[in-house]
């Protein structure tokens, strides 16, 4: 019996009955011999209630070769305890404390199996913020420190609690899911294909052209359409300039949690300019209405194009010369160096994807490892730092930066030799019956990944969606063990982190 279905797309739709069904036994021992080899790591891993039973699927990604794997186990109701596989694949122990919380299925053995965010439906209601089992460290010697859940400025709530000896952080705990919107049930309950693109370019505000993006190529999918050449470059255009927009932002505020005044003005005058330029290619900063399913109400224009010429050739030149100079300034390295690092091996073990893998000299980056949109014809250059401290990650933004404007210009003379066949977008779309297709989008802080299932009318009765967060904060709770809790700022801000996208 074939143990997997494999596929070389990550925008491939499939019928779900072409998934093969294994035992648990089956299931597991399968997942043990996919994930024992480091280049492989999960893309995602959840549960669906199809009435009768409980329908688990596993969507593994290879990052030597481009393939995916599918495959699925099945439990009747109720379903009795399940040995967990958090114990040998640790990656995975995420994905079950959300199966957890959704199906109240007991994983025998999850050495961590506490809720991951607090939805009004979830199973067991008795589950409150006020009685989460925070870890403790007894010892006379020992205190704890809580920072929110209140926080200041505009991004929504999240409790961080530090186990310190002194200033020494000898464990961290994060506890999100505050303001749970249950986004994935409107997904499905929204059957109107405007709404759901509105819905996926709110699911993270900072990330709104790559969820939009992953969003489409789903819906195409499942529709069996093939962006055309132009369409596709377009959209490689919108989703560097988010990337290159958010990293100068991130540099910014980098440079204000370590007081260099300078670095901090200049990067936040040069992210304007970045977001300004898609403002004037779509008339909203953030790039929202500008991706579309089946095509565009903005196609590129050649004024957009000198716009967005003239502004990368100039800003882009301004943050290479200041990044240059914050990192080579002795007091801006002293505050980054060595602060906060994740090893690689801690980086594979917890399954960490994007940024946070590639600052680790984990080479994971969807664009290159599993290309879709026009990155499959022309791939960036991955950029890979090897310490895995705060100053890697400011770094490899840096470079980034430097890449994505190298690979825009690219993009838009290539742009201007084809032939243009884009329309505008639909909305009242027909989908394909009773199929399976995941999308997968290298956004700027890493990997997004949508999911979605269809019954026989073609509606869809399931949507999934996983941000990188939701590998990465684990990532940053590894950062400052052994920091003094003064570093917490800088290694927060170094991962830039999303709580709406991970609180779904």
């Amino acid at each position: 019996m074939k143990k997997y279905l494999e596929t070389y797309n990550n925008t491939h739709s499939v019928r779900i009955n072409d998934i093969p069904v294994l035992t648990y036994d089956e299931f597991c021992l399968l997942a043990e011999e996919l994930f024992s080899e480091q280049h492989k790591h999960c893309l995602s891993y959840h549960a669906i209630d199809s009435g009768k039973e409980i329908c688990f699927f596993c969507i593994v990604a290879d990052d030597s070769n481009g393939k995916i794997y599918i495959f699925s186990h099945r439990s009747a109701k109720p379903v009795p305890e399940l040995i967990s596989l958090s114990p040998k694949i640790e990656q995975l122990q995420i994905f079950e404390r959300e199966i957890t919380e959704n199906f109240g299925i007991v994983f025998v053995g999850h050495p961590w199996n506490k809720p991951v965010r607090y939805s009004h439906n979830r199973h067991d209601t008795k589950q409150v913020m006020n009685n989460y089992p925070f870890f403790k460290i007894g010892g006379h010697e020992i205190h704890e420190v809580g920072v929110g859940p209140i926080h200041a400025g505009i991004i929504e709530p999240g409790h961080f609690r530090f186990i310190c000896n002194g200033e020494k952080v000898l464990h961290l705990e994060i506890h999100l899911g505050y303001q749970h919107r249950g986004i994935e049930n409107l997904f499905v309950n929204e059957n109107e294909g405007l709404k759901r693109c509105v819905l996926s370019e709110s699911i993270a505000g900072d990330t709104s052209v790559g969820n939009a993006l992953a969003h489409c190529q789903l819906i195409e999918s499942l529709s069996e359409f093939n962006a055309p050449e132009d369409l596709q470059i377009e959209r490689c255009i919108a989703l560097e300039l988010e990337r290159i927009a958010v990293h100068i932002g991130d540099t910014s505020a980098l440079c204000a949690d370590v007081g260099y005044q300078l670095g901090q003005v200049v990067c936040e005058a040069l992210r304007t300019t970045i977001i300004n330029t898609t403002q004037f290619w779509c008339g909203n900063r953030f790039g929202k209405g500008l991706v579309r399913p089946f095509g565009t109400n903005y196609p590129l224009k050649e004024n957009t194009i000198a716009e967005i010429r003239k502004i990368l050739s100039d800003s882009g030149e301004r943050y290479f010369t200041v990044a240059e100079r914050i990192y080579s300034l002795p007091s801006v390295l002293g505050r980054f160096d060595g602060i906060g690092a994740v090893t690689t091996d801690q980086a594979i073990r917890i399954g960490a994807v994007g940024m946070a893998a590639r600052t680790c000299n984990v080479k994971r980056d969807i664009r290159a490892t599993h290309p879709f949109q026009y990155y499959r014809k022309r791939r960036p250059e991955i950029v890979i730092q090897q310490t895995g401290d705060a100053l890697a990650r400011g770094v490899l933004r840096w470079f980034e930066a430097k890449e994505s404007i190298k690979y825009i210009f690219d993009l838009l003379d290539k742009w201007e030799k084809i032939k243009k066949s884009t329309k505008p977008p639909v909305y009242n779309y027909k989908l394909k019956p009773e199929s399976f297709a995941v999308s997968a989008v290298e956004g700027w802080r890493g990997e997004i990944c949508h999911v979605a299932f269809t019954d026989a009318n073609g509606e869809i009765v399931q949507y999934k969606i996983k941000d990188a967060s939701m590998h990465n904060w684990f990532a940053l709770a590894l950062s400052v063990r052994n920091q003094e809790i003064s570093d917490f700022p800088i290694c927060n801000k170094s991962f830039n982190l999303s709580y709406c996208g991970h609180d779904l």
